[in-house]
């Protein structure tokens, strides 16, 4: 089946934040592996799982509109991974370093959700849309009172 104008577009959306949820799950996980308190791994983890279900459920609505789901990390992503783990061998991993990148990248997947939820979306698409939204201002917000609080103890 081909896919319409507007139906490409949505998918094309759907996929850059499948692309932004895959992006949060690889950075959350990384700060899961390099933080050493046992509160702020398991919050690293717990993070890198919402966003692999939040990328799942896009795949899935991708695929209900006859489209094809987008797999992978961005390549912008995968550059800023490399980054971190280059800048993490000269810092030594502290807190307030990792917390800061997990920032940045909340920093990013707020600004795509904004930008999608800009678009003309389905009423049920734009719902799951601003509750994908919702976690990731939560993540952002949790994730910055962390770094200030780090911060505070440097």
């Amino acid at each position: 089946m081909e896919l319409t104008d507007d139906r490409k577009d949505l998918v094309r959306t759907l996929n850059k934040l499948i692309e932004t949820c895959k992006d949060g799950e690889a950075g959350f996980k990384i700060c899961a592996e390099d933080v050493k308190r046992p509160d702020m791994k398991q919050l690293f983890s717990q993070r890198s799982r919402q966003c692999a279900e939040a990328a799942e459920e896009l795949q899935r609505t991708v695929l209900e509109l006859g489209g094809e789901p987008e797999d992978s990390t961005s390549v912008g992503a995968d550059l800023h991974r490399r980054w971190v783990d280059l800048k993490s061998l000269v810092t030594g991993k502290d807190e307030e370093a990792i917390l800061n990148e997990a920032e940045r990248g909340e920093d990013v997947a707020k600004e795509r959700y904004s930008e999608a939820l800009t678009k003309n979306l389905p009423p049920e698409i734009r719902s799951m849309v601003e509750r994908q939204y919702q976690g990731v201002l939560r993540n952002h917000d949790e994730v910055r009172a962390m770094r200030d609080v780090a911060r505070a103890k440097s």
